[in-house]
This record gives C-alpha cells, structure tokens and sequence, in this order.
C-alpha cells in the first residue's frame, strides 16, 4: 500500500495520514513509517477522534491543528464496512485547502451504504453483514479474522 501511495502523490507538497480513533490511527502509523523508508516525501500523521459507535452526537475532533495547503490527506481506518464511519471522519477536512483526499483501508467489505469508495486496499472481502471483521495489529505482524 505504501508504495502505490508514493506512485500516486510524488508531485505533492507532503501527505498526512489521518488515522481515525483505533486501529485507524495504528494503520496510520505503519504505513507512514513504510513510507517514509521508502520516499523523501514529508510525511505527518493526526488522529482523527470519534466515537464510532455514536457518530451522531459526538463532536469529530483532530488531535492537533495541522497545515493541509497543497497536501495529500489520506484518511485511515482499519475495516470498511458501509462508509458511515469514514464519511462522518471526513467532516473536519472539508473546508481545507488539500491538493487532494484519498482514503486507505487494510479490509473492504464493500456493503457501502455511503458513497465512500477507497483509493488504497489490503484486501477485499465477501462478507455478509451479520459477519463481523476483528484486524489485530500486536506483535510483529497484523491478522484478519472473520467472527
């Protein structure tokens, strides 16, 4: 995923990945980390803090203030399931400056009920809606389980 995502902003003035509360934030992480090994590109990452389970009454905060002019935003979360969370994710952004926005996921179970799409993919699911999907990240590598 790192890779594509130097093929696709090499003519950027620098990415940001906004990792949403959870799992999002430490996919984030890894992949500015593999990022940054393999590109000069300058690379900041901010959390994007919300409750996934009361998206409605809760206020979509960032972890700090963050200059966006002429950047990449690529929003992270683990698991995309039917857009809800990332669409909600996206509201402290949209009246910024970005060269563009680009959406990063490890699993797409594709039940979009928003029109959410992601530009970067790990893997691509068929998954009933009753399925639930667990992304571990401990240890020196990260599993996808199906419950």
């Amino acid at each position: 995923m790192a890779f594509e995502i130097y093929e696709r902003n090499l003519n950027t003035a620098g990415v940001v990945f906004a990792g949403i509360t959870g799992m999002g934030t430490i996919l984030a992480d890894l992949l500015a980390q593999e990022l940054q090994t393999i590109s000069p590109l300058t690379i900041e990452e901010i959390e994007v803090i919300l409750d996934k389970s009361n998206l409605h009454s809760e206020e979509i905060e960032l972890s700090e203030e963050i200059e966006l002019s002429g950047k990449t935003l690529i929003l992270v979360d683990d698991v995309l399931n039917t857009g809800k969370t990332l669409a909600y994710a996206m509201k402290p952004f949209l009246d910024k400056e970005l060269y563009k926005m680009e959406i990063a996921v490890l699993v797409n179970r594709s039940h979009g009920q928003f029109p959410i799409k992601p530009d970067y993919t790990g893997y691509e699911l068929s998954t009933t809606l009753n399925e639930h999907i667990k992304v571990d990240f401990s240890g020196d590598q990260y599993s996808v389980h199906l419950l």
